[in-house]
């Protein structure tokens, strides 16, 4: 009889749960069906950042409520943005790690991420074809184009010729003006930190100088006359213009990924004539023309290049300003090393 007498026990507890339950407003169910999903979606999507502490909303929720959420694009940003926001904002990228930008598809996720975002960052310049599609199915998500103010290069080869070259960012020069925009961004977003926001920025604004400074300094150990950068993508016309290099591609975007016959005969036809010692591609596309292009002129195929995503904490290209470091170097080591 007890243990009849403490199941109805249970059961009566249970009942009253239900009905306290059965009270809560609509709102605040939905409250924290929201918060739950914003949780799992995130928690594989934060942008690795070396030097920075970024936060991983499934834990210490409480504390995380009054930051704002940023979300990116594609990773090279999300780490610029996470530079400038520091601890005082979760930053996310749409893109994971690895991922190709330009014919990205977003999800349904995706879609519910973007319209749980206080602000998206966009890279624009076409680099998001898939975009504006994305952004007419959100409702009220303000977001800010950071190429806004980037002296354009337009695309001088191809299909795409004459429209803007996308990578503004791979120019440190450049990407001084994208860290200029995301300080606006986040200060009119929480002007409760706007200090914060543009103390971080100066810091990393320094940063950027120093490496492009030092970037110079390493190219220039190059004879001006060898200073060619062959890849798979337009990518490097930013960089090629503040640097003096002199730039060779299969395709203008990597939205093309396949070469058509007289590109690649192109490019084999430089690289031949030039005495070109070396070529790269990118790390989110196959480099198999390329090595074609290597195996018919003599070249080395020398390696990948990190353009359109970073790589994971313990990989070679963590951090923005560590892609731009081991490119470089990953070409005048090339350049530098070649016999022909």
């Amino acid at each position: 009889m007890k243990d009849i007498h403490d199941v109805s026990k249970k059961a009566s507890k249970v009942s009253n749960l239900l009905q306290s339950l059965s009270k809560c407003s609509r709102g605040a169910i939905a409250l924290l069906l929201l918060l739950g999903s914003a949780c799992s979606s995130v928690e594989t999507n934060i942008t690795p950042t070396a030097g920075s502490k970024t936060q991983n909303p499934t834990q210490n929720l409480s504390q995380n409520q009054d930051k704002k959420v940023i979300l990116t694009t594609f990773t090279v940003i999300a780490d610029m943005a996470q530079q400038v926001a520091g601890d005082r904002a979760i930053v996310q990228s749409l893109t994971k790690i690895g991922a190709e930008v330009h014919g990205y598809e977003p999800t349904p996720s995706d879609l519910q991420r973007g319209q749980q975002a206080d602000l998206i960052l966009d890279n624009g310049l076409n680099l998001e074809r898939w975009a504006e599609k994305f952004y007419g199915n959100l409702q009220d998500v303000p977001r800010v184009t950071l190429s806004e103010g980037v002296e354009v290069i337009n695309i001088a080869q191809d299909e795409a010729a004459g429209k803007p070259n996308p990578h503004a960012w791979m120019s440190p020069k450049a990407a001084l003006i994208y860290v200029e925009n995301i300080r606006k961004a986040l200060g009119d977003l929480d002007p409760v930190n706007a200090s914060v926001y543009n103390s971080n920025a100066a810091a990393y604004g320094e940063k950027i100088k120093a490496l492009d400074q030092k970037l110079r300094e390493t190219i220039a150990t190059v004879p001006p006359e060898k200073r060619f950068i062959v890849s798979c993508e337009g990518a490097f016309s930013y960089i090629a213009k503040d640097y003096g290099l002199k730039e060779l591609y299969l395709w203008a975007v990597n939205s093309d990924q396949q070469a058509t016959p007289k590109q690649v005969q192109n490019v084999i036809e430089q690289v031949k004539s030039q005495q070109i010692p070396v070529v790269f591609c990118e790390s989110t596309v196959s480099a198999d023309t390329q090595k074609q292009v290597a195996r018919e002129t003599g070249a080395k195929f020398a390696g990948v290049f990190y353009v359109d995503s970073l790589t994971t904490p313990g990989g070679v290209a963590p951090t923005y300003l560590d892609l731009l470091t081991y490119n470089i170097n990953t070409l005048v080591k090339g350049l530098k090393n070649s016999k022909q």
